[in-house]
């Protein structure tokens, strides 16, 4: 029988485990993006937007600013839906419960692909990445049985 999965995560680390029946969690896997907690001085790489000095029609286009932070927790939430999508694939796991904080939860389920959103059980808007092992099982337990 394939096993439940339970993905905790935040902006910047998230962790993948699996529930047994005692309410003990095993972690399997891990992912860190550091990039998510630097300045964002630290992550452009030029000056902030200009207005172009063309005259003609249409010579002044701005483009909706994406915040640095904001592309870092995407390109997270990429990594990790990709990751869930090939092992939704491969047949590694029979369902997926995400606990996230918010707004990295809408960010995460907005990159979930097809084969990933059929699993997911349920997603709560809670963050417990810095949950210790022994009470994450209780609170993982006690949410999914709301």
């Amino acid at each position: 029988m394939k096993p439940d999965w339970i993905l905790i995560a935040n902006a910047t680390r998230a962790r993948l485990l699996q529930m047994e029946r005692n309410e003990r969690v095993t972690e399997l896997e891990t992912f860190d993006h550091p990039q998510s907690r630097s300045k964002i001085s630290d992550l452009v790489d030029d000056r902030a937007g200009h207005e172009s000095t063309d005259r003609s029609y249409g010579g002044t286009s701005y483009q909706p600013r994406t915040d640095p932070k904001q592309k870092e927790h995407q390109r997270f939430a990429r990594e990790i839906a990709e990751f869930l999508e090939r092992q939704a694939h491969s047949g590694s796991y029979r369902s997926l419960a995400v606990f996230a904080s918010s707004p990295f939860l809408g960010e995460l389920k907005a990159e979930l692909g097809a084969a990933t959103t059929k699993l997911l059980s349920g997603t709560h808007d809670l963050d417990l990445t810095s949950v210790g092992p022994a009470e994450l099982g209780r609170r993982i337990a006690r949410e999914v049985a709301h």
